[in-house]
């Protein structure tokens, strides 16, 4: 299924010539720049790749109110790839060669990500994603994150993790890992059993699952027989909130627990959710919320949101990487002045975009900046950035049962 994400004519016209950006003639003479992309509509990460949707329509809305990009109104082309990434492969093949794209954005998750990747290398487009989580798995030149967790998270976003519950109120000594084999999910929780043996801590339980698992019943009874300290969850989707349904069956809650990539609105809403941990690069508090456009996109999420009865409204880490991808991809195009792919590649390597996230850079291994993880916790129904104290919510503390 395609979806055209553009603004109806008559708005279009009339947004046009309020502005110099786009004037009447330009709009009405020239056709529209069209970027495309998937996304996982349905299918096991849909949840969360909604969310990601609903920011595309938000910003491409926002860019063509400001006059499009060149002078020209923009369309987002978009297709349900299904949460598969050989489909996404498929679709992007088309998006390319039948649709005619002008741009591509990237996709939600690694392994559709890694799809697009491969299919823009063949073509030489430039590739701007939102969720990678292997930056080592980037090889192309043309390809630039939004997900700013640096070019080595297994070993920086992990030590961030595992830093932050050594300085919390009940250091943890004993550690279950259980995980998604997810790729990304996967690396990271890797990662975090060497970070767990380089800290001394001891590992009391290792368990993986295949993507797409919906029995959580013998995990979470493995997990209470191996009474740990902190549990890592490599948790991508709805694998959290089965994972704590599941826990809560056989009446268990654990000590201190983590999370990796929930859908963050599902999770925080689970009153047996409380007091756990992930991660993020953005919250809906200072300083985060001092950057340009924060404050005006916080809004506009929050009323979308809600219409589409999402059951958090907040603005988050899955939002935020997406709504810096669009950052990036605008920042280059107005920047250059052009849609070459080539042209677009080469200033976004000497230079960098200020975003809601931050200045970032793509100038390192794998075209990674720095690490701009942050460790967050739900704390009353909400996400709170817990650590590094500089970053975190005013008056938040990590906690502990």
């Amino acid at each position: 299924m395609t979806h055209t994400r553009s603004f109806p004519r008559r708005t279009v016209l009339a947004a046009a010539a309020l502005t110099a950006a786009a004037p009447l003639a330009t709009w009405a003479q020239q056709p529209p720049i069209r970027i495309g992309s998937t996304l996982a509509l349905t299918g096991p990460l849909s949840a969360t790749a909604q969310v990601h949707k609903l920011v595309g329509d938000i910003y491409v809305e926002d860019l063509n109110k400001r006059g499009g990009l060149l002078g020209r109104r923009v369309e987002w082309v978009l297709k349900d790839d299904q949460s598969k990434p050989d489909l996404a492969r498929t679709l992007y093949e088309q998006l390319i060669t039948a649709d005619k794209v002008d741009l591509l954005m990237g996709p939600y998750a690694t392994g559709a990500i890694l799809s697009a990747m491969g299919v823009a290398q063949r073509y030489n487009k430039v590739l701007v994603h939102h969720t990678l989580g292997v930056p080592s798995l980037a090889k192309y030149e043309m390809q630039f994150p939004a997900w700013s967790l640096g070019s080595d998270p297994g070993n920086t976003t992990t030590n961030t993790v595992f830093e932050a519950l050594a300085k919390g109120p009940k250091p943890p000594k004993t550690v279950a890992v259980v995980t998604s084999k997810f790729p990304s999910i996967h690396f990271m929780s890797m990662g975090a059993r060497e970070t767990i043996k380089k800290r001394g801590l001891q590992e009391v339980l290792f368990l993986e699952w295949e993507f797409g698992n919906r029995e959580f019943g013998p995990i979470a009874s493995r997990i209470k027989d191996a009474k740990p300290d902190f549990v890592w969850v490599g948790a991508i989707g709805l694998d959290g909130n089965l994972l704590l349904d599941a826990m809560k069956k056989i009446d268990y809650a654990p000590p201190q627990h983590f999370y990796l990539y929930p859908a963050p609105g599902p999770l925080v809403t689970l009153p047996e959710a409380s007091g756990a941990l992930s991660v993020t690069i953005f919250e809906e508090h200072p300083p985060f919320t001092s950057r340009p456009k924060a404050d005006a996109f916080i809004k506009t999420y929050h009323e979308r949101a809600k219409a589409a009865n999402f059951p958090d409204t907040s603005v988050e880490v899955q939002a935020a990487a997406s709504f810096t991808a669009w950052q990036i991809l605008e920042a280059a195009v107005i920047a250059t002045k052009s849609l070459d792919d080539k042209a677009i590649a080469d200033y976004l390597k000497k230079n960098r975009v200020d975003t809601i996230q931050g200045s970032l850079r793509f100038d390192g291994p794998s075209n990674y900046g720095d690490d701009l993880m942050r460790i967050k916790q739900v704390q009353n129904g909400k996400w709170q950035v817990v650590y590094p104290p500089e970053f975190a919510a005013p008056g938040a503390k990590m906690t502990a049962r």
